[in-house]
């Protein structure tokens, strides 16, 4: 089975790293962006099968990826988990109600944690819409 691909956009090389460390042992392929901007380059250049989504960067906000990917057809689909520092309910419920991003995880969190949301989103995940 192939791994499943992995963006994860943040702009802490070594929370990139940690992730990476952690997602390495469960057959997850990850690719590291360090920012907005870099990650949507990255999104670009190889579709991932899940994103995961700092919101508090200094280049471009997650908020501001998160529209930019979900206004292009050609990545609308690709499921999207937050991972920040924004522990504030309010933010919280702005992200899953409002945005509707697929999981909202309040840094820290442990790798359980990451791993249950992952493949709960990815096994409620949809395939593309075929706009041919």
């Amino acid at each position: 089975m192939p791994p499943i691909k992995v963006l994860y956009i943040e702009d802490k090389p070594d929370m990139i790293e940690l992730i990476k460390l952690m997602l390495a042992k469960k057959n997850y392929e990850v690719v590291g962006a360090v920012g907005g901007r870099e990650g949507l380059t990255a999104l670009q250049q190889s579709t991932p099968d899940i994103v995961l989504l700092d919101l508090m960067m200094p280049d471009m906000d997650g908020w501001e990826v998160f529209r930019a990917m979900k206004s292009n057809r050609s990545f609308e689909h690709i499921p999207v988990i937050v991972l920040t520092a924004r522990a504030q309910s309010i933010d919280k419920v702005l992200g899953l109600h409002i945005a509707k991003v697929d999981d909202y995880l309040t840094k820290p969190f442990s790798q359980a944690e990451l791993m249950a949301s992952i493949e709960r989103v990815l096994s409620v995940k949809k395939p593309p819409i075929d706009r041919t």
